[in-house]
């Protein structure tokens, strides 16, 4: 009973979070101001669109939405499509397009389909809003030089060297002003960089144009906050555009949830506070555009400019984005004054500055280093000389075409192997068969020689009837000129299922060699079935096309690099251990991994004598491992002589017991490491087989001349870990434990 009292205890109070919230809802109110003044401007909506939107988007978005931490209001992503909506219905009519959009993305939240909106590719979206960046860039240079942007950006280039020509020098000296400050302000040092740059750079140039009379054009009101408030009529479009209408809806709708819920995901990754609930975003979301449109506002989207902010300025709840909302409305109701004494040049360059930002270096380095620096160019371009929305489909579409083209591009490879001349051909398809393939499958299988003998690997998690059937006619005209067809078919996707039904997706989900029997084969009454035909059978479908150009090279020889004597455990899984493939180890398992001290016992000497002397291997590895059996047997057997199979071979390994019972240094590192008395034993024993093994006759002059070296390890199964050890015991280690926690993580192989 005393956990829920524990629990509030330590859980902040509102007094307590109201400290941190109160000043970052100060600083999220002075970013916030210029910028929704400027994406206003750059929208061509009423200037108190933008203040009454970013009210709206701190109040009611910060109240409902699911993301506690971030600041919605005016966007830039939005401008260019509020821009061709205003320009086309007029501003009322964009009001309700934004109510309607806001209802619809109510509709997402309630529906649970929020996270759809993430399924866009990030390189569209990084694309979409560089697209935009470039688009408001262009617009704003215009205003910056005194003059007016045109409706369209190919217009606005046609239009930019008129406008260098017949500049306003006034306009252009407080705008470059504004632009030359937050360059410069990321450079300051970190205290003056807490005030915010765009405050400061519009402040200045405010100023400047106060004091010095300046005469660039000034921002005009008409009435104060409360005049601008209107309430919009249920009017159709002009032009009986209800097509139109319905799209901008969903323009609208789509854009701003997906910028809100990237956003989101973005100011996830800044904090460690509650996450998002997706759902309950796209309802606050939704519910800010409705009020805001039904206020006479602009679109609301959630803006990372804004919530990086919030962030960064220590907010701990969702009252610092309320806040940030009625700063805005204090402000813009009681000193709306000020605003038209702002140079609409000094915007501009703010503008021109975000539009530029949203434009990321890192962002096509990225598209560069995936491949997908095409779906980046088509897209930027689509939406800088179409529209947004087009641009946005455009790139899409080819997001997607090249992502079919990935997934379908199947491995083909058709080459010779054997004797010279004997005809002996081997064919490689690996991956999805559709008929997306025919063209290369065909290629490939032209270049198979008439009467050649050619065995045709099939690896595919899909295979379609068209496939299925250009091999079948090839395989048909093949043998019929003299040659030989075997098809080999390594995979749940069959040929032959083509014919019969329809074509599905197989899927891997296990890795072949790692994962025991008992844990993916059941009968029906759950037990573990015929384990190891079903482990042959599961290797023939899916491992053996893996293995086999592994292989191939290898029919005729081997040439191993080391030697491996480990213990005949079945949890000792030599070539995953030692991160090795075909042809690279010569294995030698006995009980207890043990080297017989017996010259008539030739159970192992014949296999050291054929690796050293015929194999040339270069290493000698002796393997022990934790919980083994013989080292059990070992500690637990008497004296007396033994009478078992077991027992006489162990005799082998009496050295290693006497070594431990005399505290050989190899017991103390391993009790240094926490192992018990059978693992120290193992550990000991690996130590006494090295030593055993590079006075050996048939080593020992090799380990002298350094042709062939001498190596011990010991692999603790319950960590998956293999340790190195020598003579003295686990190499990293003295046997003090005071080295252990100094150096956690000793030498390893």
């Amino acid at each position: 009973m005393t956990t829920p009292v524990t629990e509030q205890a330590t859980k902040p109070s509102r007094l307590q979070n109201l400290r941190h919230d109160l000043p970052a809802s100060l600083v999220v109110f002075l970013v916030a101001l210029p910028l929704s003044l400027g994406i206003a401007i750059a929208s061509g909506a009423p200037l108190m669109a933008g203040l009454i939107a970013a009210v709206v988007g701190g109040i009611v978005a910060g109240a409902i939405g699911g993301s506690p931490l971030q600041v919605s209001g005016p966007a830039a992503g939005l401008t260019v499509v509020v821009a061709e909506i205003i320009n086309k219905f007029g501003w009322e009519m964009t009001c309700l397009i934004t109510i309607g959009a806001g209802l619809l993305q109510i509709l997402f939240g309630l529906s649970r389909i929020a996270r759809a909106a993430l399924a866009i590719a990030p390189v569209v979206v990084h694309a979409m809003l560089a697209g935009i960046g470039v688009t408001i860039a262009l617009q704003q240079i215009h205003v910056l030089m005194g003059g007016s942007s045109q409706s369209s950006a190919w217009q606005n280039i046609k239009a930019l060297p008129q406008g260098i020509l017949n500049h306003h020098l006034p306009d252009v000296i407080i705008g470059v002003m504004v632009i030359a400050i937050l360059l410069l302000w990321p450079k300051l040092p970190p205290k003056i960089r807490m005030i915010p740059g765009a405050l400061v750079a519009i402040v200045i140039a405010t100023a400047f144009a106060v004091l010095t009379n300046s005469p660039a054009e000034r921002i005009t009101l008409a009435g104060d906050f409360f005049d601008a408030i209107s309430f919009p009529t249920l009017i159709g479009p002009a032009n009986g555009d209800w097509a139109g209408v319905l799209l901008g809806v969903l323009t609208v709708a789509l854009i701003a949830s997906v910028e809100s819920l990237l956003s989101a995901v973005a100011v996830d990754k800044l904090h460690t506070g509650p996450r998002t609930n997706f759902d309950r975003e796209m309802i606050g979301q939704g519910s800010a555009n409705v009020a805001s449109g039904f206020l006479g506002g602009l679109p609301i989207t959630g803006v990372i400019v804004r919530s990086s902010t919030n962030v960064a300025a220590g907010a701990k709840t969702r009252a610092s984005a309320i806040l940030h909302g009625v700063w805005v409305l204090l402000f813009a109701s009681l000193f709306s004054s000020l605003v038209q004494l702002i140079p609409k040049a000094a915007l501009a360059g703010l503008l021109i500055i975000i539009g530029i930002q949203l434009v990321k270096l890192a962002h096509m380095k990225l598209a560069w280093r995936t491949g997908d620096l095409a779906v980046y160019a088509v897209t930027i371009v689509s939406v800088v000389f179409l529209n947004l929305l087009e641009g946005v489909g455009i790139g899409l579409v080819v997001a997607i075409g090249i992502l079919v083209g990935r997934v379908m591009r199947a491995h083909m490879d058709a080459r010779p192997f054997g004797t010279e001349g004997s005809r002996q051909w081997h064919v490689e398809l690996d991956g999805t068969l559709s008929f997306l393939s025919l063209p290369r499958l065909t290629k490939t299988l032209s270049t198979v020689p008439p009467g050649a003998h050619v065995t045709l690997a099939v690896n595919a998690d899909y295979v379609d009837h068209a496939i299925s059937e250009a091999i079948s006619d090839w395989k048909r005209a093949h043998e019929a000129a003299g040659g030989t067809v075997m098809i080999v078919e390594s995979s749940h996707a069959k040929l032959h299922h083509a014919h019969t039904t329809r074509p599905k997706r197989h899927f891997v989900s296990r890795a072949v060699g790692l994962v025991p029997w008992r844990s993916w084969r059941r009968d029906g009454n759950g037990e573990a079935g015929a384990s190891i035909i079903d482990g042959i059978n599961e290797y023939n479908s899916r491992g053996s096309g893996a293995l086999r150009p592994h292989v191939s090279e290898l029919a005729d020889y081997q040439d191993p690099d080391a030697l491996f004597l480990t213990c005949g455990d079945s949890r000792i899984l030599p070539n995953v251990i030692t991160a090795s493939g075909p042809g690279d180890l010569f294995t030698i398992r006995n009980v207890g991994n043990v080297v017989p001290t017996d010259p008539a016992d030739g159970s192992v000497d014949a296999s050291l004598d054929f690796a050293i002397n015929q194999l040339n291997v270069s290493s000698v590895v002796v393997c022990g491992h934790s919980s083994c059996g013989a080292m059990k047997a070992l500690l637990s057997e008497s004296t007396d002589t033994p009478t078992t199979p077991v027992g006489r071979w162990l005799d082998y390994a009496r050295d290693s017991l006497i070594a431990f019972q005399e505290h050989h240094p190899a017991r103390a590192s391993a009790e240094a490491h926490g192992f018990n008395e059978v693992d120290q034993l193992g550990v000991v024993n690996v130590a006494i087989q090295v030593e055993r093994l590079i006075h050996h006759p048939i080593l020992a002059g090799a380990v002298v001349s350094g042709r062939v070296r001498v190596v011990g390890t010991f692999f603790n199964i319950s960590e998956a870990h293999v340790y190195e050890v020598d003579e003295n015991g686990i190499v990293g280690q003295d046997g003090n434990s005071s080295d252990v926690a100094e150096d956690p993580a000793p030498a390893t192989i």
